[in-house]
């Protein structure tokens, strides 16, 4: 994991604020000095934030749960719709879907409707509707491919939830509140970071300060899933050497086994020979007896 350098922030613009006259009061310890009217954020206070916000991340990704990327604002949605595909994970980028969490059953429905329309057009009987109901379907699949197509891999409730703008975004927010969800957030100067488990204070209007964040974040969780690869690439290579040497194990034995039978066999032998050798001399005796 790459760590954060302050430079590298300053230059993406990361450390400009909103006005002072739209300013959140409980992001002062967050706020470094104000110039020109504008807040200026303490770039070193953000570099620790991401570094902590990195190491979460990338224990949740590695523990296989998902991280849903939440951001619609213009200048952020189609970075994190990027960013977020990189890592295979769920995103949300457009209208934030009420319930998406809180009524996550109900979400899933229509998730399901999709893809039994997508059957539908496969084994052919899509073809069997009339001209009005094939639009109408087609035009259902469109506005669910667009509203949910990002999240038709999330079988279950994320394990953590990534937002650009928690202002702008507060039904995701309550709604993970609810759920008892972690939140990770790039938090403005105008934002209310109390809301938030882990703040990364930074300018979420820009998009170059974005497009740094999200790369930052996500090549944690990128680790992480890679952590988790090779774990289970290491069980697997762990069990296959325990089942090879169980099976030498056994192989031993019925070696041993077999290697037994011969020598109990030839053993007994000199005895039938002994018995064949005495028998002429017996008859022997008893002709001379006679």
């Amino acid at each position: 994991m790459a760590k954060t350098e302050v430079n590298d922030l300053l230059n993406a613009g990361v450390h400009f604020g909103h006005l002072t006259r739209k300013w959140n009061p409980n992001m002062a310890p967050y706020i470094y000095m104000e110039r020109n009217g504008i807040h200026i954020i303490n770039l070193y206070k953000t570099a620790a934030k991401i570094e902590e916000t990195n190491e979460a991340l990338k224990k949740i990704a590695a523990s296989g749960r998902k991280i849903l990327f939440v951001a619609t604002k213009k200048q952020a949605k189609d970075i994190v719709a990027e960013k977020a595909k990189a890592v295979n994970m769920p995103y949300i980028t457009e209208r934030w879907p009420g319930g998406m969490l809180t009524n996550f059953v109900t979400i899933r429905k229509a998730v399901k409707k999709m893809a039994s329309i997508d059957r539908m057009k496969k084994d052919g009987t899509f073809e069997t509707l009339s001209k009005k109901e094939r639009l109408q379907v087609n035009r259902l699949r469109a506005k669910l491919e667009k509203n949910l197509g990002s999240i038709t891999e999330m079988t279950r409730l994320p394990g953590a939830i990534f937002i650009v703008d928690t202002t702008r975004e507060h039904i995701a927010v309550r709604e993970a509140q609810k759920l008892n969800i972690p939140i990770f957030a790039m938090v403005d100067t105008n934002s209310d970071p109390r809301d938030v488990d882990f703040v990364i204070p930074s300018n979420d209007d820009a998009s170059k300060s974005i497009d740094k964040i999200m790369g930052l974040v996500t090549g944690a969780v990128a680790d992480g899933l890679k952590e988790r690869k090779s774990e289970k690439e290491g069980s697997a290579s762990d069990d296959a050497a325990k089942m090879e040497t169980a099976a030498k194990e056994t192989e031993v034995k019925d070696n041993e086994m077999t290697n037994n039978i011969p020598k109990e066999s030839t053993s007994e032998t000199p005895n039938t020979e002994d018995k064949k050798e005495e028998s002429p001399s017996k008859k022997a005796s008893v002709k001379k007896e006679k």
